[in-house]
């Protein structure tokens, strides 16, 4: 006869638990005899330890087990006659008051996976952003390459923007020095932005053995809180003035960037092919973000707590290692899996309405495109094939990439059925703009 499951919620039920004393006592007692079999005791020869022995030493333990492994058999045959996915593990109490006496009797209280009734997929609108790479894209990067191999040259002038001053400061606030206020031969390059706009204004003008005195006021949202709101004087002098040397794009720097024969039109090809597979990844993030979004956002859908426990908790270890690897002190690298529920929601959430998609539409991940994501992962290292074999080792490295062709597989049937917009776009858009 099935058990009755108690509907306590949309997702939450409970299901009453009996297990026969009578078992329970046959079992403890085959399981000590298997223990005393090998058990150890001084002044016993292994397997003559008397039974009281044992029962008095491990009774209390071989009981706990039997009756945990009969509790775990009782909720499986209890579930297993319904249409119910239980979702973590079940809360299983002693039943208090209980009249039987053949009988331990428990109530398991669990969650269910949600029915996801997947969203009209026509209803939904995606606006897909297109570009491509212009030779202004290509000629911005290469003189970001050029600006990240600047040399400075000491001049006999006063600074201007663009120079890079070598600074001694002192910092005062009501005539007292602050903690982070003073240095010895900084390094600033004048326009960067590196300090306060009152700071930086003062550079120009300033020459090589040149000082200067000036106040600068620090915002009210200043993250120093011991200056934040309050005026500063400041006095510096420079020790050098220097101005920047960028290398022609030449044969030299061609090869300084990997080009061995120094072609400098090779060089601009390479930069030209790399900017095609950095859009392609952003465009393809771009989409797929809006892609999920829409899809989430027109399919509700309630969440099992334990799940997202679950995810909240791998979420913070995940942080607190990313604190560790950062060099922060592992007191201070404490991070509550509660700081992550809201996210974790959403991703659980998301992951089971893909996981309906998959299902209900045969979108599983195919052999050839979990390689063609692990290949493209491993294009940019100097020997692809061996960091391909170096995935393909590990089933958690595997798994990865089958979750993102998964994902891939999702976003591509959603797109042949939405209404999907094309919306120009540029490099710089999409990507963001090249750093200086």
């Amino acid at each position: 006869m099935a058990a009755t499951v108690e509907v306590l919620s949309e997702l939450e039920r409970k299901v009453d638990l009996s297990v026969s004393i009578a078992s329970v006592d046959v079992a403890t007692e085959s399981r000590l005899k298997g223990w005393a079999k090998t058990m150890k005791v001084p002044g016993f020869r292994p397997g003559k330890v008397p039974m009281r022995m044992v029962m008095q030493q491990y009774g209390a333990q071989a009981r706990t087990e039997v009756i945990r492994e009969a509790l775990d058999k009782a909720f499986f045959d209890a579930v297993s006659g319904s249409d119910l996915r239980v979702a973590g593990q079940p809360q299983v109490e002693a039943k208090a008051g209980s009249d039987d006496v053949a009988a331990y009797e428990f109530s398991a209280k669990f969650e269910i996976y949600p029915k996801v009734v997947l969203a009209d997929i026509s209803a939904l609108a995606v606006e897909r952003p297109v570009a491509s790479v212009t030779d202004a894209d290509v000629e911005n990067t290469i003189e970001t390459l050029r600006k990240q191999r600047v040399q400075y040259k000491s001049v006999d002038r006063a600074a201007d923007k663009g120079d890079r001053v070598m600074l001694d400061f002192v910092g005062t606030i009501d005539g007292v020095a602050f903690e982070g206020g003073s240095a010895k031969n900084f390094a600033l390059v004048v326009g960067e932005g590196r300090m306060l706009p009152e700071f930086e204004a003062a550079m120009p003008g300033l020459a090589k053995g040149g000082s200067k005195s000036f106040e600068v006021n620090f915002p009210a949202d200043y993250p120093g809180a011991e200056v934040a709101g309050k005026a500063a004087k400041f006095v510096v002098s420079a020790s050098d003035v220097a101005e920047p040397q960028f290398p022609a794009v030449d044969g030299e720097f061609a090869k300084a960037f990997g080009v061995a024969s120094g072609d400098v039109m090779a060089l601009h090809a390479e930069v030209r092919q790399n900017l095609e597979l950095e859009l392609k990844r952003r465009t393809y993030a771009a989409t797929r973000d809006q892609v999920l979004k829409a899809l989430r956002d027109a399919t509700p859908i309630a969440v099992p707590t334990a799940l997202v426990a679950n995810e909240a908790t791998r979420m913070a270890k995940d942080a607190q290692q990313d604190l560790l690897s950062r060099g922060v002190a592992k007191e201070n690298a404490q991070v509550s899996p509660s700081t992550f529920e809201p996210p974790a929601r959403e991703r659980v959430a998301l992951g089971l309405i893909v996981s309906e998609a998959v299902r209900s539409n045969n979108l599983q991940a195919k052999p050839e495109q979990v390689l063609k994501f692990i290949e493209e992962a491993a294009s940019s290292y100097e020997n692809p094939a061996q960091v391909v074999s170096w995935y393909q080792s590990e089933p958690q490295r595997m798994a990865e990439f089958e979750a993102l062709a998964l994902e891939a597989n999702v976003v591509d049937w959603v797109l042949a059925k939405a209404k999907v917009t094309d919306k120009p776009s540029s490099f710089s858009e999409i990507v963001g703009p090249r750093p200086a």
